[in-house]
């Protein structure tokens, strides 16, 4: 799906920002799809690489249906190249390693194990889910069908036309702000800053819930002046309501040399975001700091410990328990008020 032939048996991809022309034989950055004498084809579709029952915590989403289960898949590949992927094992695969691994399933067989376990949505996750897009298409119009909602876990990096094809059946995506900065994204990731900021303005504009989740990483991207920038974007162009994520990180893939973020940092982050207006900040990959408060007095709404929930002080119409300030998100009143 959304390809174009031009000359010389040669293709563009609509799917994502890159747009590769791709020659007759050759595949595109994320290397899972390949020009056949001018016809597109997927290389990843059905092959589940990775999957999981997860807490919708830990994608993480704080304001959507919190306390249920997401069921979790993954397909190999990615059209990021992040030097400090937690995933990069099956994110880079093909890329690395020139593998496309993982065991076939059906749409249908999805759905149907999500139902078995109970979960109240589909996340497609792990990997860069706009990579596997026919195959998240499929399953998710028959997720719809079943009750089942659908949940991206991305970096953002998709186009317009993809965002309008999946939307009607897309319930919710957290996007990876990585940085806000331009040479950031050319220098450790091999794409750009403003597509994805389209494309958090575009899920907003179409009724997507949106969270953000910026991993903080030392020397990269923990300048206040930028992470400044990024809350202010949030702020002002997704919703002072817009969740917003400041994760911890720790020593991964070609940055293992890089040294934890200090908690302090984060926590500047944090500030930098309320003075900013934005109303749901979470400190991730930190004992003790994932839960959600009201806005306005301050009564904590959800307890967590960890991915799980201790309490909840919403009530059945969605609203803070102390002074009746709604609560933003889907499906955030307790499961016996659904």
């Amino acid at each position: 799906m959304l390809y174009e032939r031009v000359s010389d048996h040669r293709v563009r991809c609509n799917l994502c920002a890159h747009r590769c022309l791709i020659a007759d034989g050759k595949r595109g950055v994320c290397q899972v799809r390949e020009n056949r004498e001018g016809t597109l084809y997927t290389l990843v579709y059905g092959r589940v690489i990775a999957q999981h029952v997860d807490p919708i915590e830990k994608k993480p989403l704080h304001h959507f249906y919190p306390g249920s289960t997401a069921y979790s898949i993954a397909t190999p590949g990615c059209n990021f190249r992040c030097q400090w992927c937690q995933n990069w094992e099956i994110s880079q695969m093909v890329r690395e390693r020139h593998l496309i691994l993982g065991q076939l399933a059906t749409p249908e067989e999805i759905v149907a194990a999500a139902r078995r376990a109970g979960s109240r949505s589909i996340a497609y996750t792990y990997t860069e889910p706009t990579v596997f897009f026919e195959y998240t298409y499929d399953i998710a119009r028959l997720a719809h069908r079943a009750g089942i909602a659908n949940v991206y876990v991305t970096n953002g990096y998709m186009t317009e036309e993809m965002l309008e094809t999946i939307h009607p059946y897309l319930d919710a995506a957290n996007v990876d702000l990585k940085a806000f900065r331009d040479e950031t994204y050319r220098k450790y990731v091999g794409a750009r800053l403003q597509p994805v900021l389209d494309s958090l303005k575009k899920m907003k504009e179409l009724g997507i819930w949106v969270e953000v989740t910026t991993l903080v990483i030392p020397g990269i991207n923990d300048d206040p002046a930028e992470l400044r920038d990024a809350a202010e974007f949030i702020a002002q162009e997704l919703g002072p309501e817009t969740p917003w994520h400041i994760s911890r990180f720790f020593p991964a893939y070609r940055m293992a040399g890089v040294p934890p973020t200090p908690v302090a940092t984060l926590q500047q982050a944090r500030e930098i975001g309320q003075a900013a207006g934005l109303r749901y900040i979470y400190v991730g990959n930190v004992a003790g700091e994932a839960n959600t408060r009201c806005h306005h007095c301050g009564q904590i709404l959800i307890r967590r410990s960890g991915y799980w929930i201790l309490e909840q002080n919403v009530t059945p119409e969605g609203n803070c328990s102390v002074c009746g300030t709604p609560v933003a998100g889907v499906g955030m009143a307790p499961d016996e008020a659904r």
